[in-house]
């Protein structure tokens, strides 16, 4: 038997979900997430025979979630099997997209000005700016003080242009500064 190359997942996301939706499959599975183990050593933790075990494996093996070691014996998780299906499947984790949107509108905008984190344009309407604005103050901690250096760097990630971020983020009140200090004014607060 082959090891499968960590980074395919078989039939995708929706199969590795399937495979994890068998309750014993998933204990085999949880249980090598605490780390390595045999098929013997799954079955006698887990109270299930050692054939259905070894099937399980196998299933596991074949999705791309677990791969067998060295040893063709000792099997281990493979995480980034499930990163790489949240990422397929789930909505978007980027920095620049609708975590925390209050409404479709705002996240519309959001997923039309970001692309791949990055923010493509600052855009020319007002009301989308301050959508855009409101989410880069996420960035920013309430009641942390910033040197213009990390004010930079954090909007540099966004755009190069984070001279032009940072001043309407001032004018936009939802970053204050004072002698080369900045900190959050404005924007959301999580309660």
């Amino acid at each position: 038997m082959m090891s499968q190359d960590p980074a395919h997942v078989a039939g995708g996301p929706d199969e590795l979900l399937r495979a994890l939706a068998e309750p014993e499959r998933l204990a085999v599975a949880g249980s090598l997430a605490s780390g390595t183990s045999t098929a013997g050593d799954l079955a006698e933790t887990l109270d299930i025979p050692l054939h259905r075990v070894r099937r399980h494996l196998a299933r596991l093996t074949a999705v791309g979630l677990a791969s067998p070691a060295g040893d063709r014996k000792t099997y281990r998780l493979e995480p980034e099997a499930l990163r790489r299906a949240v990422a397929e499947v789930g909505p978007s984790r980027e920095a620049g997209l609708a975590l925390g949107a209050v409404d479709k509108e705002e996240e519309a905008v959001l997923r039309n000005h970001f692309r791949g984190g990055r923010l493509r344009e600052l855009p020319a309407r007002q009301s989308k700016r301050r959508i855009v604005l409101r989410r880069l103050s996420l960035e920013f901690d309430v009641g942390v003080r910033y040197p213009e250096r990390d004010v930079n760097e954090t909007l540099r990630r966004f755009h190069d242009d984070y001279a032009t971020l940072r001043r309407y983020l001032v004018d936009g009140e939802f970053l204050s500064r004072d002698r080369g200090m900045y900190w959050r004014s404005g924007g959301p607060v999580e309660v």
